[in-house]
């Protein structure tokens, strides 16, 4: 399935959780589907508490990251779309609301990272992959990218995961640190519902303060342009 003719993700709601659904397709980010996305997320966060986000997907993949054909079809707007990927990253890092990434597939790269910007993430146990595969592509991370990876993971775990790029299945990924949880296929969504349910009435203004106080530093690079190789 294409870029052109994958579905945008959706948002629904069951209880005080809304659950963010990217899709069924490889999910990958481009100037589209990130303004739905943060169209939907501002939707979650202009809620009135109680509420929670739940990120989810379905069939094999969570978010292979970077749309890389819609990249390069539009050459000229690969520093916008990066930029604004970035300032995704962001938005969930530093959110007023509780956030659960239910990750029932692959989950590469960029994906990954937007993984790990959610306050908790939970891995199917006996399927799929999470990797951050830039050193093999020839890609660095950028310096948003780099301060991301470093304030959500175990320091020895993001340079194995950084540098080497292996692909870690969910048990060796909460091993390492990288996710909170594993879950059984059926259960993954509803694990991350309860979860996220349990932290929904936390007050948003202060949710949000202690977040972007946390990672004041990631957010600004994130939120800031980085040309491409600098």
């Amino acid at each position: 399935m294409d870029s052109e003719s994958q579905a945008l993700p959706t948002l629904r709601q069951q209880g005080d959780v809304y659950l963010l659904d990217l899709g069924d397709g490889e999910n990958r980010f481009n100037p589209d589907r990130n303004s739905v996305i943060e169209e939907l997320l501002a939707e979650v966060e202009a809620a009135p508490a109680p509420r929670a986000l739940v990120t989810v997907a379905s069939g094999k993949v969570w978010s292979n990251g970077l749309d890389l054909e819609w990249f390069q079809a539009h050459p000229d707007r690969v520093q916008e779309a990066l930029d604004q990927t970035e300032r995704l990253f962001a938005a969930f890092l530093g959110a007023g609301i509780p956030t659960v990434a239910a990750i029932q597939g692959h989950c590469f790269a960029g994906g990954a990272m937007l993984a790990l910007a959610h306050d908790y993430l939970i891995m199917r146990e006996d399927r799929g992959y999470l990797c951050l595969p830039e050193a093999d592509l020839g890609l660095p991370f950028t310096p948003g990218m780099n301060s991301l990876l470093l304030d959500r993971l175990p320091r020895r775990t993001a340079h194995e995961v950084m540098v080497t790029g292996r692909r870690y299945g969910g048990t060796d990924a909460a091993a390492a640190g990288i996710v909170d949880q594993v879950a059984s296929e059926d259960l993954l969504v509803p694990a991350a519902i309860e979860r996220a349910a349990g932290q929904a009435p936390k007050n948003p203004e202060t949710l949000r303060a202690i977040k972007r106080r946390i990672y004041e530093r990631t957010i600004e690079l994130l939120e800031t342009s980085h040309p491409l190789g600098s």
